[in-house]
Protein backbone atom coordinates (compact mmCIF):
# COMPACT_ATOMS: atom_id res chain seq x y z
CA UNK A 1 0.00 0.00 0.00
CA UNK A 2 1.02 3.75 -0.41
CA UNK A 3 2.21 4.80 2.73
CA UNK A 4 0.44 8.27 2.23
CA UNK A 5 -1.33 10.38 4.68
CA UNK A 6 -4.56 11.21 3.55
CA UNK A 7 -6.36 14.57 3.86
CA UNK A 8 -8.25 13.44 7.04
CA UNK A 9 -4.73 13.23 8.58
CA UNK A 10 -2.81 16.18 9.59
CA UNK A 11 0.36 15.68 7.97
CA UNK A 12 1.20 15.91 4.02
CA UNK A 13 3.27 12.91 2.50
CA UNK A 14 6.35 14.23 1.35
CA UNK A 15 8.50 12.36 -1.86
CA UNK A 16 11.84 13.34 -2.69
CA UNK A 17 13.18 12.46 -6.16
CA UNK A 18 16.87 12.14 -6.67
CA UNK A 19 19.18 10.03 -9.32
CA UNK A 20 22.48 8.76 -10.18
CA UNK A 21 23.77 12.15 -11.81
CA UNK A 22 21.97 14.72 -13.79
CA UNK A 23 19.79 14.25 -17.37
CA UNK A 24 19.11 10.77 -16.18
CA UNK A 25 15.12 11.06 -16.13
CA UNK A 26 13.78 13.03 -12.37
CA UNK A 27 11.35 15.49 -13.90
CA UNK A 28 10.40 12.69 -15.94
CA UNK A 29 9.70 10.18 -13.01
CA UNK A 30 8.28 12.79 -11.11
CA UNK A 31 5.85 13.53 -13.88
CA UNK A 32 4.65 9.84 -13.90
CA UNK A 33 4.41 9.78 -10.42
CA UNK A 34 2.00 13.35 -10.28
CA UNK A 35 -0.20 11.33 -13.13
CA UNK A 36 -0.20 8.00 -10.92
CA UNK A 37 -0.96 9.85 -7.16
CA UNK A 38 -3.59 12.17 -9.19
CA UNK A 39 -5.49 9.53 -10.98
CA UNK A 40 -5.58 7.72 -7.17
CA UNK A 41 -7.82 10.58 -6.29
CA UNK A 42 -4.79 12.23 -4.78
CA UNK A 43 -4.33 16.22 -4.42
CA UNK A 44 -0.76 16.06 -5.69
CA UNK A 45 1.88 19.65 -5.51
CA UNK A 46 5.56 19.79 -6.88
CA UNK A 47 8.51 21.55 -4.99
CA UNK A 48 11.77 22.04 -6.71
CA UNK A 49 14.12 23.83 -4.07
CA UNK A 50 16.85 25.02 -6.44
CA UNK A 51 17.39 24.79 -10.17
CA UNK A 52 19.93 25.99 -12.10
CA UNK A 53 21.14 26.94 -15.87
CA UNK A 54 18.01 29.31 -15.60
CA UNK A 55 17.95 32.01 -18.22
CA UNK A 56 14.36 33.49 -18.46
CA UNK A 57 12.51 30.69 -16.19
CA UNK A 58 13.35 27.31 -14.74
CA UNK A 59 12.33 24.96 -17.41
CA UNK A 60 11.99 21.81 -15.44
CA UNK A 61 10.34 23.39 -12.44
CA UNK A 62 7.74 25.40 -15.07
CA UNK A 63 6.79 21.84 -16.56
CA UNK A 64 6.12 20.38 -13.40
CA UNK A 65 4.09 23.13 -11.92
CA UNK A 66 2.26 23.27 -15.35
CA UNK A 67 1.33 19.64 -15.07
CA UNK A 68 0.81 20.06 -11.33
CA UNK A 69 -1.81 22.70 -11.81
CA UNK A 70 -3.52 20.91 -14.31
CA UNK A 71 -3.79 18.16 -12.07
CA UNK A 72 -4.89 19.96 -8.95
CA UNK A 73 -5.99 23.25 -9.72
CA UNK A 74 -5.43 24.36 -6.43
CA UNK A 75 -2.11 25.08 -6.46
CA UNK A 76 -2.83 28.53 -8.87
CA UNK A 77 -2.94 30.33 -5.63
CA UNK A 78 1.21 29.82 -5.70
CA UNK A 79 3.62 31.32 -7.91
CA UNK A 80 6.52 29.73 -9.76
CA UNK A 81 8.51 31.62 -7.75
CA UNK A 82 7.22 29.18 -4.77
CA UNK A 83 7.90 26.01 -6.49
CA UNK A 84 11.21 26.82 -7.93
CA UNK A 85 12.88 29.21 -4.89
CA UNK A 86 16.21 29.84 -5.87
CA UNK A 87 16.81 30.37 -9.18
CA UNK A 88 20.47 30.17 -10.53
CA UNK A 89 21.75 31.33 -14.59
CA UNK A 90 25.34 29.22 -14.13
CA UNK A 91 24.57 25.27 -15.41
CA UNK A 92 26.37 24.32 -11.95
CA UNK A 93 26.34 22.68 -9.04
CA UNK A 94 24.58 24.83 -6.73
CA UNK A 95 27.33 25.76 -4.03
CA UNK A 96 29.05 27.19 -7.29
CA UNK A 97 26.47 28.88 -9.36
CA UNK A 98 24.45 30.49 -6.31
CA UNK A 99 27.77 32.60 -6.13
CA UNK A 100 26.94 34.73 -3.20
CA UNK A 101 23.76 33.41 -2.25
CA UNK A 102 22.36 31.75 1.33
CA UNK A 103 20.23 28.75 0.87
CA UNK A 104 18.26 29.06 3.50
CA UNK A 105 16.62 25.38 4.62
CA UNK A 106 14.32 27.21 7.06
CA UNK A 107 13.16 29.39 3.98
CA UNK A 108 12.89 26.38 2.02
CA UNK A 109 10.55 24.65 4.54
CA UNK A 110 8.52 27.28 4.08
CA UNK A 111 7.59 27.39 1.31
CA UNK A 112 7.20 23.65 1.32
CA UNK A 113 4.57 24.00 4.09
CA UNK A 114 3.22 26.53 1.82
CA UNK A 115 2.70 24.11 -1.00
CA UNK A 116 1.49 21.45 1.01
CA UNK A 117 -1.49 23.17 2.41
CA UNK A 118 -2.89 22.65 -1.07
CA UNK A 119 -1.90 19.20 -1.50
CA UNK A 120 -1.97 15.51 -0.19
CA UNK A 121 1.27 14.63 -1.32
CA UNK A 122 4.28 16.93 -2.55
CA UNK A 123 7.04 15.48 -4.83
CA UNK A 124 10.13 17.43 -4.10
CA UNK A 125 12.59 17.12 -6.92
CA UNK A 126 16.60 17.50 -6.34
CA UNK A 127 19.34 18.76 -8.15
CA UNK A 128 21.46 16.65 -9.68
CA UNK A 129 23.00 13.22 -7.68
CA UNK A 130 22.98 13.01 -4.01
CA UNK A 131 26.26 14.25 -3.45
CA UNK A 132 25.35 17.63 -5.21
CA UNK A 133 27.20 20.21 -3.24
CA UNK A 134 24.72 23.23 -2.06
CA UNK A 135 26.53 24.80 0.90
CA UNK A 136 29.49 24.15 2.77
CA UNK A 137 29.37 20.99 4.36
CA UNK A 138 25.17 20.62 2.97
CA UNK A 139 24.61 17.85 -0.04
CA UNK A 140 21.56 17.06 -1.57
CA UNK A 141 21.22 13.87 0.20
CA UNK A 142 20.97 16.14 3.18
CA UNK A 143 17.31 17.28 1.88
CA UNK A 144 16.13 13.88 2.41
CA UNK A 145 16.48 13.80 6.39
CA UNK A 146 15.85 17.40 6.50
CA UNK A 147 12.48 17.66 5.08
CA UNK A 148 11.45 13.91 5.97
CA UNK A 149 10.41 12.25 2.77
CA UNK A 150 10.34 8.94 0.94
CA UNK A 151 12.70 8.58 -1.86
CA UNK A 152 12.66 7.45 -5.30
CA UNK A 153 16.33 6.97 -6.83
CA UNK A 154 15.90 7.33 -10.51
CA UNK A 155 18.78 5.09 -12.31
CA UNK A 156 19.93 5.13 -16.28
CA UNK A 157 19.78 2.22 -18.25
CA UNK A 158 23.14 2.54 -20.53
CA UNK A 159 26.32 1.16 -20.00
CA UNK A 160 28.19 2.18 -17.29
CA UNK A 161 24.80 2.23 -14.61
CA UNK A 162 25.70 -0.40 -12.40
CA UNK A 163 28.75 1.67 -10.77
CA UNK A 164 26.67 4.29 -10.48
CA UNK A 165 23.58 3.06 -9.83
CA UNK A 166 25.88 1.05 -6.76
CA UNK A 167 27.49 4.06 -5.68
CA UNK A 168 24.43 6.36 -4.76
CA UNK A 169 22.37 3.13 -3.81
CA UNK A 170 25.59 2.53 -1.20
CA UNK A 171 25.30 5.99 0.07
CA UNK A 172 21.85 5.69 0.61
CA UNK A 173 22.37 2.82 2.90
CA UNK A 174 24.79 3.89 5.05
CA UNK A 175 23.48 6.75 5.92
CA UNK A 176 20.30 4.28 6.61
CA UNK A 177 18.25 6.02 4.20
CA UNK A 178 15.00 3.84 3.01
CA UNK A 179 14.27 4.18 -0.63
CA UNK A 180 12.69 3.19 -3.72
CA UNK A 181 14.84 2.72 -7.01
CA UNK A 182 14.06 2.56 -10.40
CA UNK A 183 15.55 2.74 -13.89
CA UNK A 184 14.36 5.01 -16.70
CA UNK A 185 14.86 2.54 -19.40
CA UNK A 186 15.52 5.81 -22.58
CA UNK A 187 19.43 5.74 -23.33
CA UNK A 188 21.01 1.77 -24.23
CA UNK A 189 17.18 0.35 -23.61
CA UNK A 190 17.53 -1.81 -26.55
CA UNK A 191 20.56 -3.09 -24.67
CA UNK A 192 19.58 -2.97 -21.61
CA UNK A 193 18.33 -6.45 -21.25
CA UNK A 194 21.42 -8.10 -22.41
CA UNK A 195 24.30 -6.31 -21.12
CA UNK A 196 22.87 -4.89 -17.10
CA UNK A 197 20.22 -6.51 -16.38
CA UNK A 198 21.25 -9.47 -15.92
CA UNK A 199 22.87 -8.08 -12.84
CA UNK A 200 19.82 -6.55 -11.58
CA UNK A 201 18.17 -9.90 -12.27
CA UNK A 202 14.70 -8.96 -10.69
CA UNK A 203 15.75 -6.46 -8.22
CA UNK A 204 15.05 -3.72 -10.70
CA UNK A 205 11.71 -1.60 -11.92
CA UNK A 206 11.17 0.64 -14.94
CA UNK A 207 9.89 3.68 -14.59
CA UNK A 208 8.10 3.17 -17.81
CA UNK A 209 6.67 -0.18 -17.30
CA UNK A 210 6.20 -0.15 -13.46
CA UNK A 211 5.03 3.13 -12.36
CA UNK A 212 2.28 1.66 -10.39
CA UNK A 213 4.34 -0.26 -8.17
CA UNK A 214 7.17 1.97 -7.83
CA UNK A 215 4.21 4.47 -6.17
CA UNK A 216 2.78 2.07 -4.30
CA UNK A 217 6.24 0.73 -2.57
CA UNK A 218 6.99 4.98 -1.49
Amino acid sequence: MLKLYLKELIMTKRIFITATNTDIGKTYATSLLLKELASSGLKVGVFKPIETGVETEPLDGKKLFDLALELNPSLNSLSLKDIVPYQFKLPAAPIVAKEDTKIDLTYLSAKLEQIEKLCDVVLIEGAGGLMVPVEEGLFMVDFISYFKTSVLLVVPSRLGSINDTLLSRHLLDSKNIEYTWAINLYEDADTFHQVTAPFYKNDYLSLQENIKEITNKL
